[in-house]
């Protein structure tokens, strides 16, 4: 789901439009740079192979080059975009020149996590080099930036070369002190209260239990969460800022209470009917930040967007709330988790979500899995938070060449991926909500596709969630599947369905339901999901992503899937009226709509 720019796989026409309002603008940035100015993107001419970039779907090439003997081709490729990113240390409150040379169609050059305004260049068509230029200034407190190149879906490859970041460099600084005074306070069954000293120049604070670092803080105390009775434990905390962490600080051991406490402990089950949205949690948009507490009461189940890793293959999952200068209404961490047990106390579940467009995960080995279980629970644990809501996208999920049979899955990031969450759901128990937000393309593509083996090996990524629906359906809370920025898919009467109106929703959800020969083989059958573990996904407006329907539309799919009536051409194999709802991205977005996505629910299911 995309996070920090949302407007960014808009219609064409839409694009065109945005790119004639912003040609005068261009044309008036600067590339002189001050004296004390210097380029800080590191091998921005591709001469040493991919060398400082992270890439989708990138290579080097020694032609076309604009200068030097190398330059980035990339090949955007179904929901893919051939993203090239690197973070780059800068100085806040200071100004900067982004600048490249691209050839292709619709390439975009631009730096996110500005502080500011995120900004960003782009060509429609450049049959030879072309220049983009776009200029930003830092935030307050900003102390690095990621800069990126890419394509887009479907127009073939793109090259760029010569990527400079142009202004003054960030200063490497030195960590913080170890801090000093921990002190462990209450403790009951499952918890224990820890504060400490702060620390001159800490950022915040790492918090370890038994040498495992379990979550990082910005206040000077935390309550550690998720504990097993009458067991003792050892903490340790060390004070980080961007230029690292500190030593650890003395060791404190405390022990947990005998008894489990008697707090009434699960949530409540789901209404019959739920409505599920994602709250951008972590950043902010077009669509502004919506605090917590002003979420109404008919989300059932609202996701936190996003916890995202520390890189794509370690595991490590870190959840950062939204900063004052990005949302400047954004409450404070006690006001948050004020809120999240006023949503639980009304009933509701209030999750993680990993991933989403800008997050990917792969779990490649199992010491990442590992980190991913520890992580995971440490935002669990500082949050109470009811579950996990898995939205990996892009290239997390992928399938070995000879990994042909779902039900016995062979490849690393699909094994491993299933083995965290069951490990996640054992040491939470029943009350732990599991739910999964896949495109299309790595679920419904299966009954054409499934992985290297049967596409020619053109993409692997093709089915791949199916092993781990399959793997964890009876610990599956949900599953709603992202029926938007899709391409067209085939449905069980063996025509292609394209977003747009309720024909889409219809089938891509009668899948599910009814169940599949994966890859046309009518031995190899992905079973149907239960009614009730099944929401659809839409966005909620225009502004939230390709495959926006009307209300009416909406009302369409509903009837035709609970009541078999309003079914259009498609015909469904079986009527749900059991089918448990809708999800939608976003929350945020629905607030910018004026709720018109919220209240259609509420009109259709009272």
């Amino acid at each position: 789901m995309e996070r920090s720019r949302p407007l960014a796989r808009r219609p064409l026409v839409t694009l065109l439009t945005a790119a004639a309002l912003a040609a005068s603008g261009l044309t008036a940035l600067t590339s002189a740079a001050r004296a004390a100015d210097a380029d800080l993107a590191k091998n921005g001419g591709f001469e040493t192979a991919l060398d400082g970039w992270t890439c989708t779907a990138g290579a080097i090439v020694s032609s076309p080059v604009h200068s030097g003997t190398s330059a980035l081709e990339a090949t955007p490729a179904g929901a893919d975009n051939a993203r090239c990113a690197q973070t780059v240390a800068v100085r806040p409150d200071s100004q900067y020149t982004l600048s490249g040379y691209v050839r292709g169609a619709y390439v975009h050059l631009g730096a996110s996590g500005t502080g500011t305004t995120d900004v960003s260049a782009w060509t429609q068509s450049a049959p030879d080099w072309q220049q983009l230029t776009t200029t930003f200034r830092t935030g307050p407190s900003t102390s690095k930036v990621t800069v990126y190149t890419h394509g887009w879906y479907g127009t073939g490859a793109y090259h760029a070369d010569d990527i400079t970041l142009t202004g003054p460099g960030g200063e490497a600084g030195v960590p913080p002190a170890a801090p000093g005074g921990l002190t462990a306070g209450t403790a009951t069954s499952s918890s224990v209260a820890l504060s400490w000293s702060a620390v001159p120049g800490a950022t915040g604070y790492a918090v370890y239990r038994d040498g495992a670092r379990i979550r990082t803080v910005t206040g000077t105390s935390t309550t550690v969460t998720g504990l097993s009775p009458a067991t003792a434990y050892a903490f340790q905390v060390a004070a980080v800022n961007d230029a690292g962490e500190s030593a650890r600080s003395a060791t404190v051991t405390a022990t947990t209470a005998q008894r489990p406490d008697d707090d009434g402990g699960g949530q409540a089950d789901l209404p019959a009917h739920a409505l599920v949205g994602y709250l951008h949690a972590s950043f902010a948009n077009g669509s502004g930040y919506t605090r917590l507490a002003d979420v109404p009461d008919s989300w059932d189940v609202i996701d936190l967007a996003f916890g995202e890793p520390t890189s794509v293959t370690s595991g490590d999952i870190r959840f950062e709330r939204c900063p004052v200068a990005e949302c400047p209404n954004v409450e404070s961490d006690a006001e948050f988790k004020a809120a999240i047990k006023a949503k639980q106390a009304a009933g509701k579940k209030v999750l993680i979500s990993i991933g989403g467009q800008n997050g990917q995960v792969q779990l490649t080995t199992a010491a990442a899995r590992d980190a991913f279980v520890s992580s995971v629970s440490a935002i669990i644990d500082e949050y109470g938070l009811d579950g996990l809501d898995i939205d990996f996208e892009g290239h997390s999920l992928s399938l070995d060449a000879d990994d042909t049979d779902f039900k016995n899955p062979k490849t690393p990031v699909v094994v491993n991926l299933i083995s965290a969450v069951k490990t996640l759901k054992a040491k939470y128990g029943d009350a732990f909500a599991l739910t999964m937000a896949p495109e299309t393309f790595f679920v419904q593509l299966g009954y054409q596709y499934y992985g290297t083996g049967q596409w020619g090996g053109q993409d692997p990524r093709a089915g791949a969630y199916l092993p781990v629906i399959h793997a964890l359906r009876d610990d599956l809370t949900l599953l709603h599947v992202q029926d938007y920025n899709s391409g067209p898919i085939m449905g069980l009467d063996d025509q292609y369905h394209s977003m747009g109106g309720a024909d889409f929703h219809i089938a891509m959800t009668d899948m599910l339901l009814t169940g599949f020969p994966v890859a046309g083989n009518a031995d190899n059958v992905f079973p149907p999901l239960r009614p009730d573990q099944v929401a659809i996904g839409m966005p909620a407006s225009v502004n939230a992503g390709n495959g926006h329907v009307s209300p009416a539309e909406v009302t369409k799919t509903l009837n035709c899937l609970t009541r078999k009536t309003d079914c259009g051409s498609y015909a469904t194999h079986g009527t749900w009226p059991d089918l448990r709802g809708l999800m939608t991205w976003s929350i945020n977005w629905d607030r910018f709509s004026d709720w018109e996505f919220q209240k259609n629910f509420d009109a259709y299911f009272g």
